[in-house]
């Protein structure tokens, strides 16, 4: 049986101008390979209605999941609550717990825009993750999170147990002293050879050296190994120096 499949949806002007260097992604990619969910694809939108609906509709008919940070707070640009209700032709609706835990943890400092923290999609999971702010949560196959990373990852470790999982992704690597052209034609004999491990090389360089990080990764072990073995293999009878990676 596959994995399941996944899409990130980064949400927000500040990211597509520059401002703001995403942090979400890598973090997202690695916990989703363990908990066994191909992420398959990535899409940045601006906080723009109109393209938050198109890819919210796009993604959720083309994936099992869609996972969305950005745009939950509480200002004017923080729009991606009432469109994803919109994309789903539904209601947003306030949430009488979460409201009263916001006016709990906020206190003397609460002011009308920080209850928007409490509206959700109408039929929306509330995603508790124990913290003392607004949770996440989940409409369908949607999972909605904040887009400051350490607010993201909590509510993605919340969501992810409410989530189907499959096997996670084995992966290995070795880093030679070798241009990546080099090993073109000889890697690519060896993916046909292994065509359901995913073989990649990524060329870089240190202190001006050229060297290239090899990566097989699968969802079988045996397999995996077996691919890997092939790379060192490649490696040796070229006579490339290798590096600890």
């Amino acid at each position: 049986m596959s994995n399941p499949t996944a899409a990130a949806l980064i949400i927000g002007n500040e990211v597509l101008s520059g401002r703001t260097a995403d942090a979400n992604l890598n973090h997202l990619a690695r916990r989703l390979n363990d908990c066994g969910i191909t992420l398959k694809e990535c899409r940045v939108v601006r906080d723009d209605e109109s393209a938050i609906i198109l890819a919210v509709n796009a993604l959720r008919t083309q994936y099992n999941y869609v996972f969305t940070t950005g745009g939950i707070g509480p200002t004017h640009d923080d729009i991606t609550i009432p469109t994803i209700a919109k994309a789903f032709g539904v209601a947003v609706e306030r949430n009488l717990q979460v409201e009263n835990k916001l006016r709990e943890y906020v206190g003397a400092r609460l002011v009308p825009a920080t209850l928007r923290m409490a509206d959700y999609p109408a039929g929306a999971r509330v995603v508790w993750h124990g913290e003392q702010y607004a949770p996440g949560c989940i409409m369908e196959n949607v999972i909605i999170m904040a887009g400051q990373p350490r607010i993201m990852q909590v509510m993605l470790e919340a969501a992810l147990p409410m989530l189907q999982q499959g096997q996670p992704t084995h992966s290995r690597q070795v880093d030679a002293w070798v241009y990546e052209s080099q090993i073109a034609e000889p890697l690519e004999a060896i993916q046909n050879r292994f065509p359901d491990t995913d073989i990649g090389s990524y060329p870089y360089r240190i202190d001006g050296r050229p060297g290239t990080a090899l990566v097989a990764r699968g969802l079988n072990q045996q397999t995996v190994d077996s691919a890997f073995k092939a790379i060192e293999d490649m490696l040796a009878d070229m006579g490339a120096e290798t590096r600890a990676a």
